[in-house]
C-alpha cells in the first residue's frame, strides 16, 4: 500500500482521480471562515454532487486534497465516501490523521481499514510519527497494538509522545500540551 511520505502527499491530484460524488471533507473539517464546525455538513455542500459555491468557495477548501486523491494507489475501498473518513498527512508533525464521519463513528475499525492502519502506525512510530483518529474534535492515537484515547483536542493543542523501554519492547504514552487562551 502507500508510503505514508509527507513529500509524496503534494495537494495535486493523482491522474486519474477526482472527487466525484464524494464530499465528506465538506462534513468532517471545520472551516473557520464559513463558520462550520467539524462534523457538520457545509451549508454549501451539495451532499453527493460538490460545492454549491466552488467557484467562490474558500481557499482552505481550494487547497485540500485529501490522500485518496493524491495517492493514484490508495485503492478504491479507501475513498472517503466509501470507508467513511478523510486520511491526511499534517504538513507540521507528519502524522497520519483519519477525520471520521460521526455517522459512521467505527469506520476506521472495521477492515481491512484497521489492520493498515495499525500497520501504518507501526512504521510510523519508528520515525516519531503517529496515526490519529479523529471524531470531530475527540483524538485516538492508534498504536500496533491499542489505541489510546486522547480527549478533545483544541486548535493549537500539541500531542507530545514518551517512548519508554520495557522488557517486551518500546511502549509509548502521551501528554497532551494545552494551546495558552488568547
Amino acid at each position: 500500500m502507500t508510503e505514508l511520505d509527507p513529500a509524496a502527499h503534494v495537494n495535486i491530484a493523482a491522474p486519474g482521480r477526482e472527487c466525484g460524488s464524494c464530499t465528506l471533507c465538506c462534513k468532517v473539517y471545520d472551516v473557520p471562515s464559513l463558520e462550520k464546525p467539524a462534523g457538520r455538513w457545509c451549508s454549501h455542500c451539495l451532499p453527493g454532487r460538490g460545492c454549491g459555491i466552488h467557484e467562490t468557495r474558500p481557499t482552505h477548501c481550494r487547497s485540500f486534497f485529501c490522500m485518496w486523491m493524491t495517492d493514484g494507489a490508495m485503492p478504491p475501498e479507501w475513498k472517503p465516501d466509501r470507508c467513511k473518513f478523510v486520511l491526511t498527512v499534517d504538513g507540521v508533525t507528519r502524522f497520519l490523521n483519519v477525520q471520521v464521519d460521526p455517522g459512521s463513528p467505527n469506520a476506521w475499525r472495521a477492515e481491512p481499514f484497521q489492520t493498515q492502519l495499525r500497520q501504518w502506525a507501526a512504521m510510523l512510530m519508528q520515525e516519531q510519527r503517529f496515526v490519529v483518529v479523529f471524531l470531530n474534535k475527540s483524538a485516538t492515537i492508534v498504536l500496533p497494538d491499542k489505541d489510546v484515547a486522547l480527549g478533545v483536542l483544541g486548535d493549537g493543542d500539541r500531542v507530545v509522545p514518551y517512548r519508554q523501554l520495557t522488557p517486551r519492547g518500546p511502549t509509548y504514552s502521551f501528554d497532551v500540551i494545552r494551546a495558552r487562551a488568547s
